[in-house]
C-alpha cells in the first residue's frame, strides 16, 4: 500500500479541518512531547520516552505500511499557508489481511485535541476510506476494543457509528483487563452512493 494516503476531513462550524497523513521522522519529537502525557501512557502499550523511541515507532509505522497490515495515520489540523502544527493524535487501521473480511481501528488522541471532537471525526474519515479502499469483497466489519474503564474511546466509538457488540474478558497478556468490542460493518452498496 502506497503511504502517501492523505486524509482531509472539513471544518464544521465548531471545528477546524483536520489531516490524516502517514507518520514522518520529522514528527518524532512531538511524539516524545505527546507521550508525556500520563493519561495518554495508561491507554497505550508504546513506549516512547525520548527522541530515539519516537523515531523506532515511527519507523515501525512505516514498515508496517510497506508491509500492507498496519495503517497508522497522524492527525493534524489542517491549516493551509499555516506553519504545520503539532499532531493531535493518532489513528490507525490494525489486524489488516488482504482480501480479510475483518480489520481493527485505534486511535489516540493528545491532551490539547481531547473534547473537542478529533477523534470521531478523525475516525469517520478512517473508516471511509478502509472500506473503499479494502473492499468490495474484502473487508466487510471494523472492530474497536477499549478498556471497560475507557468511557472516553466508548464515547468515541457511539459516536463513529461503531455498536457496542459485547463485553470482552481479559486475555492477558495481548489483552489484559476487560474491555468494550465495538463494529461496524462495511455499508450495502446502495447506501454508499
Amino acid at each position: 500500500m502506497n503511504n502517501t494516503v492523505v486524509l482531509h476531513v472539513d471544518a464544521t462550524a465548531s471545528a477546524p479541518a483536520l489531516l490524516l497523513r502517514p507518520w514522518r521522522n520529522e514528527d518524532a519529537p512531538a511524539l516524545v512531547e505527546v507521550y508525556r502525557d500520563p493519561v495518554l501512557r495508561r491507554w497505550t502499550t508504546s513506549v516512547v520516552d525520548d527522541e530515539a523511541d519516537a523515531l523506532r515507532w515511527v519507523d515501525a509505522q512505516q514498515e508496517a505500511w510497506a508491509a500492507g497490515n498496519r495503517f497508522s495515520f497522524a492527525v493534524l489540523e489542517a491549516r493551509p499557508g499555516a506553519e504545520p502544527e503539532p499532531p493531535l493524535g493518532n489513528l490507525v487501521l490494525k489486524r489488516v489481511t488482504p482480501g480479510g473480511p475483518t480489520a481493527e481501528v485505534g486511535y489516540w488522541t493528545a491532551a490539547p485535541a481531547r473534547g473537542r471532537g478529533v477523534a470521531p471525526r478523525a475516525l469517520e474519515a478512517l473508516t471511509g476510506w478502509a472500506f473503499d479502499t479494502l473492499g468490495p469483497g474484502g473487508l466487510q466489519r471494523l472492530e474497536l476494543l477499549h478498556q471497560l474503564d475507557n468511557t472516553a474511546s466508548c464515547r468515541v466509538a457511539e459516536k463513529s457509528g461503531y455498536a457496542f457488540e459485547r463485553v470482552l474478558t481479559a486475555a492477558p497478556p495481548a489483552y489484559p483487563l476487560t474491555g468494550h468490542l465495538h463494529i461496524r460493518l462495511r455499508p450495502a452498496p446502495e447506501q454508499l452512493r
